[in-house]
């Protein structure tokens, strides 16, 4: 069972589910929102999509989907909490050390990604900014989690950062990680129980370049370092989510220097049992604008 966002015939944004059998079952409700789910305990959601999967009408909808995410949901992530990722923000770094310490350190980082007008689904363009040089992608199991702090699904994403900007200073953090078409997010929401064991998942990044391979890594969840349910214990603490929350948790898979995206690379993220998340490169929010038009058309 997948949770998906499509658009509908009338070109309406809809919530449905992916059935074992290839069918989208739509949500009997028009106006249901993703972030109207999160609202819900893990036992009362998993009622209605059980109910939605048995009765719901069957719907013509094909992908690419769009992106899971509406409302007022918020994108978080986790840094560091790989040694790769500790290993090359120290690469990249003036000031070194502080990195090493947050791997170490009982608190972890935590940081403001996106909310979803910035969120690129699947097939649409990502992009890096205009004015920084050394760009990458960073594929992340994401937590999908409701109102009550329960991790409720599992979803594919890109954490698109720059690290020429993160380097030359750790306060530059926001500017490296927040702006428009920086997070990625797809290609659908796998619900918490069909995953039996969150540790055990194989990630799998591809860059290809002009049709041709360029750089390709395999990592797994087994190398966390941190708990999933302890990043979102700190990430609720003295904060609350009405629309839910979702949470990249960090990445082993960083292209090493002197490796930077260009303008129309093609990124595909694979997490088994989660599917596989695949964004086109731009470069600067005039050709993410662009790009998004002609998606739209």
């Amino acid at each position: 069972m997948q949770i998906i966002r499509y658009r509908a015939a009338d070109g309406r944004a809809r919530v449905g589910l992916l059935t074992g059998e290839g069918a989208v079952r739509a949500f009997p409700d028009a106006g249901q929102r993703l972030s109207d789910l999160w609202a819900l305990r893990v036992a009362e959601l998993r009622a209605l999509l059980g109910a939605v999967a048995a009765r719901g009408e069957s719907v013509e909808a094909r992908p690419p989907w769009l992106a899971p995410i509406d409302g007022e949901s918020e994108v978080w992530a986790a840094g560091v909490t790989y040694k790769r990722s500790e290993e090359a923000r120290r690469e990249e770094s003036a000031t070194p050390d502080i990195y090493a310490r947050v791997y170490t350190a009982e608190r972890p980082e935590l940081f403001f990604k996106a909310n979803p007008r910035r969120v690129a689904g699947p097939e649409a363009a990502i992009a890096v900014r205009a004015d920084s040089n050394w760009d990458v992608p960073e594929p992340e199991l994401t937590l999908v989690i409701n109102a009550h702090g329960e991790i409720v699904g599992y979803t594919i994403g890109n954490d698109v950062s720059s690290r020429s900007i993160e380097g030359e200073n750790p306060l530059y953090l926001p500017q490296a990680k927040v702006y428009a078409g920086s997070c990625a997010l797809g290609p659908a929401i796998i619900p918490a129980w069909e995953i039996p064991d969150p540790y055990a998942l194989s990630i799998e990044l591809t860059i290809e370049r002009n049709g041709q391979l360029c750089w390709q890594g395999h990592s797994s969840t087994a190398d966390l370092r941190r708990r999933l349910d302890e990043l979102v214990a700190y990430l609720f603490r003295e904060d609350e989510f009405p629309a839910g929350v979702f949470l990249c948790t960090g990445t082993a898979l960083v292209p090493e220097q002197p490796f930077t995206l260009q303008a129309g690379d093609l990124v595909s993220i694979a997490i088994s049992a989660l599917g596989r998340l695949r964004n086109r490169v731009v470069r600067g929010q005039l050709a993410l604008k662009a790009a998004s038009a002609d998606l739209c058309c």
